[in-house]
């Protein structure tokens, strides 16, 4: 088992999964068929900072809606695939598009769909309440549960690792971008 705390300097990416990563797993749905979450600011803001300093960012999920575009893509990320059922494909998509190396790679899943995908890069993790089959792979398991800071916990630790935090963070508050 690789050691988080060693292997995070090599860090360049981010892939993540959404429901029960970025939320815990809750999903409304409104009357016109889209899906609505509910999403932590802090994950929010560690996203948009890392971007901010050259990380790539990657949302693979199979989760679908407006209302889930329209978070990510308020976030700056540019790697977003939505309705996704291979994982494992569109991972291979991102690591060719932005040339990182799949050892320099962070995946944060929480369920069995992810685990392929998450097995692939250099640094699976996930939240607390991942189920067990995702808890057993992770070379890392955030103290905190999906959608309550999970990924703040693990974005955070990389830039920190990296010499990154608080290097660019003058004047960024939430700002869409569009």
């Amino acid at each position: 088992m690789k050691n988080f705390k060693e292997e995070i300097a090599r860090v360049r990416g981010f892939v993540f999964d959404v429901d029960g990563v970025f939320t815990d797993g809750g999903i409304v749905v409104t009357p016109d068929g889209d899906f609505m979450r509910k999403y932590n600011a802090k994950d929010g803001y560690a996203v948009q900072y890392a971007i901010r300093c050259g990380y790539k960012v990657a949302i693979i999920t199979a989760g679908r809606g407006r209302c889930l575009d329209v978070r990510f893509e308020m976030l700056g990320v540019t790697h977003l695939f939505t309705n996704c059922h291979n994982k494992a494909e569109a991972l291979k998509e991102f690591l060719a598009d932005t040339q990182l190396d799949p050892a320099e790679v962070i995946f944060m899943g929480d369920d069995i769909p992810d685990m392929e995908a998450m097995q692939m890069t250099g640094l699976p993790v996930c939240p607390a309440d991942a189920v067990p089959d995702i808890i057993e792979i992770s070379c890392y398991v955030s103290q905190y549960k999906g959608g309550e800071g999970c990924v703040r916990d693990v974005v955070e630790q990389v830039l920190r690792a990296r010499g990154d935090w608080m290097q660019k963070a003058n004047g960024l508050a939430f700002i869409p971008s569009r």
